[in-house]
């Protein structure tokens, strides 16, 4: 980040649809309070002199069944606040659920994303497991401080699931429960800071997971936009009431308020029975329930159907028909209002969810001169401790929650006690300005850490415009001069050059030979012959999306046994093989060479790509990695064309990478191995040896235009 820029914060919210306006809270299960959370938080981060830019980054979604405006990668919401919508997995709507196996893709997006608008972010805030594992997959490449906020635990919900009856086979096959909280355990393990909403949050279900660092742990409460939500003014006309009362034979009396997703973890029927099994209560009040937007009930999503076709077989069981009301629409701006419509009519408002993390729209009741009935759990514990404005309840026994509902209704004299707590404490406490001071509060010591302990991002990938990869041995080193000259001409540079380096070496050798030369850590390293690939100048990070992207009919021990006779090979040692490379020593002339190898590999139903190099090493690879693959792998993942890629090498074991697309460069002192690729399009074989001949490629190839000559060809 340049002197005197403010911050450049990207929030992460990839699952439900998102947008500036209108958002469409309740549509299903996956577009609720944290939509609303993470669009607030970006705006009211956006507005602090200190910030500069915020990003809320997810998902673009091309389908006929949601508005285009899913599909438009860019969205102003404030002066310096942007929706980027970046595509992956198929273009159709998916629920959370079935997102995890494009997570990927969203992660080699954002880095594409990051060099084209030329900016990493100083801070990456995750929201929910899904968006943490990608946050924890970015800021192991960029360097940056990972912020995560759950929103909503798997393990609080699969045991209350379990207490409601679900087996854990229906769990998992219904939510994958497992994978999803192995995403949080990963996320717990790496985050730099967790924001919880409340301290039972923080203790009793954060306190479910193993080894939690509680000194990495901040509580933050969210904010609400007081200037939409209020209390009501003195004959306010109210919009929706026309909506809600051609529901009720007796529509003045007060309501009982529930604003919900059609999700059985909010927990409806519980609610509804509640209600229907109470006279006390059917005479007092009437039920309103704005439970999602809806044209027909036989589309929406079948967890959604379930919930809705329950609803309405409790409301024809209880014979509730003009004692509850249940539009089919409402905007955002009509939820505002009916918290006011319900607080002039002297009602309540009820949140019984199986568990709630930390509930908005509790907040906004409050903030509306609403009282509330809530679930005993995390948020409304800390809502109700701090405003004192209602009464909590055991979320599965409908006859306790009815009772909490009458005894805040009957009292006229408590109830406007409650409604002033409320008001009074929403404004105190549950401000966004409130909320951003305290989280930039938390975040400075995170960015003065990072900036002590790594002196160079690896930022350099994502922001560069050029890279280039060597081979080590008889390529980068073996001449001390010309290495001098090239490092010289590398520093220079570095503003614009990401540089690696492609080697046979394993890991460990490499940086050894690299530490033995003097020579800095690249930004990347490719070793084993490009069947592993690193990032780092300091700690080194794999990248584990190459890892998974070659694992593909790999058998080391059956490959072993199909070359155990062949004569004139033998196994290097133990410390040269890796996980995805096996390597042999070569007697030239007794070997039978790569045709009969590739035909015995094959006749044993075997796959692997062979590299023979040096006319003394043999090395067995995935059929999908090689050096050349890693290549055009990374120009992928970080945005590179493949005019921007230069490679350079000289023996049998570059040929791949060289062959790749890139920039080729061929030093003098190039093996036999090599020759067949002299006339090759953008491959030059050069008249300088080792180091000097990586310049003289770089000038040839014109790698920099607007430099001058990096190497006096002439001599």
């Amino acid at each position: 980040m340049a002197e005197g820029e403010g911050l450049f914060i990207a929030l992460i919210s990839l699952h439900g649809l998102i947008r500036g306006e209108e958002p469409e809270l309740g549509r299903d299960a996956d577009t609720g309070g944290q939509v609303l959370y993470v669009l607030d938080l970006a705006r009211a981060l956006a507005e602090h002199p200190d910030v500069s830019r915020v990003e809320l980054m997810t998902r673009q979604i091309l389908a006929t069944n949601v508005d285009a405006e899913y599909g438009e990668h860019l969205e102003q919401i404030a002066d310096r606040a942007w929706i980027v919508r970046l595509p992956f997995g198929p273009h159709r709507y998916l629920y959370k659920e079935n997102l995890w196996p494009y997570l990927p893709q969203f992660v080699d997006n954002a880095l594409v994303h990051f060099r084209e608008i030329g900016r990493v972010p100083d801070v990456i805030h995750s929201h929910y497991a899904d968006a943490g594992v990608v946050g924890v997959r970015l800021t192991r490449l960029i360097t940056a401080p990972l912020l995560h906020t759950g929103h909503s635990l798997g393990r609080v919900k699969q045991q209350r699931l379990l207490d409601k009856g679900l087996s854990e086979e229906v769990i998992e096959e219904r939510y994958h429960m497992g994978r999803r909280i192995e995403g949080e355990e990963q996320v717990l393990e790496h985050a730099d800071l967790i924001i919880a909403s409340t301290q039972q949050e923080v203790d009793e279900q954060y306190g479910m997971y193993a080894d939690v660092d509680r000194s990495r742990m901040a509580v933050i409460p969210p904010g609400v936009d007081l200037g939409r939500f209020r209390p009501p003014r003195r004959g306010e006309v109210f919009k929706v009431a026309g909506e809600i009362d051609r529901f009720l034979e007796r529509p003045k009396k007060p309501m009982i308020l529930a604003v919900q997703r059609p999700d059985e973890r909010k927990n409806l029927e519980t609610l509804i029975r509640a209600f229907g099994e109470s006279d006390a209560l059917r005479e007092l009040a009437n039920l309103v329930l704005l439970i999602g937007a809806r044209d027909d009930i036989d589309t929406v999503p079948k967890g959604q159907r379930k919930v809705l076709q329950q609803m309405l077989r409790l409301i024809d069981r209880y014979d509730l028909y003009g004692s509850v009301a249940y539009p089919k629409q409402h905007s955002s701006e009509d939820i505002a209002e009916v918290y006011r419509l319900a607080a002039a009519r002297g009602g309540v408002f009820v949140n019984p969810a199986l568990t709630e993390p930390f509930g908005l729209t509790l907040i906004e009741a409050a903030a509306s001169g609403l009282p509330i009935v809530a679930t005993n759990d995390g948020g409304p514990q800390e809502i109700v401790r701090i405003c004192g404005n209602g009464v909590l309840i055991d979320p599965l026994d409908a006859e306790a929650l009815a009772g909490s509902l009458l005894e805040v209704l009957s009292d006229r004299h408590q109830w406007r006690l409650r409604a002033r707590a409320g008001i009074r404490g929403a404004d105190r406490n549950f401000s966004w300005k409130g909320h951003v001071a305290q989280y930039l509060k938390r975040i400075k010591p995170l960015q003065r850490k990072r900036r002590k302990t790594t002196t160079v991002l690896r930022a350099q990938m994502a922001l560069a415009d050029r890279l280039l990869v060597c081979d080590i041995d008889n390529t980068l080193i073996g001449d001390r001069e010309a290495l001098a000259e090239f490092l010289s001409w590398l520093d220079a540079h570095r503003h614009r050059v990401a540089f690696g380096v492609a080697t046979g070496r394993v890991l460990e050798r490499t940086l050894t030979v690299l530490e033995e030369w003097n020579i800095p850590r690249p930004d990347v390293l490719i070793t084993g012959v490009g069947s592993e690939i690193h990032y780092g100048r300091q700690d080194l990070v794999r990248d584990l999306n190459w890892w998974r992207t070659i694992d593909y009919r790999w058998d080391t021990l059956s490959l072993r046994e199909c070359l155990a006779d062949v004569p004139g090979i033998r196994l290097q040692p133990a410390r040269d093989q890796r996980e995805f490379k096996l390597s042999y020593f070569v007697e030239r002339f007794v070997w039978p060479g790569t045709r009969e190898i590739r035909k015995r590999i094959k006749d044993y139903g075997l796959a692997a790509s062979i590299i023979y190099s040096h006319h003394e090493f043999l090395d067995l690879l995935p059929i999908r990695a090689s050096k050349g693959r890693a290549i055009q792998y990374l120009a992928r993942r970080w945005g590179f064309e493949m005019d921007e890629v230069l490679v350079a090498g000289d023996s049998g074991n570059d040929a791949d990478m060289l062959r790749s697309g890139a920039l080729g460069v061929v030093v003098k002192n190039h093996s036999s191995e090599l020759r067949y690729l002299r006339g090759r399009d953008r491959i030059c074989f050069t008249e300088w040896p080792y180091a000097h001949g990586i310049l003289e490629g770089i000038d040839r190839h014109g790698f920099l235009p607007e430099d001058q000559p990096t190497l006096d060809v002439e001599g």
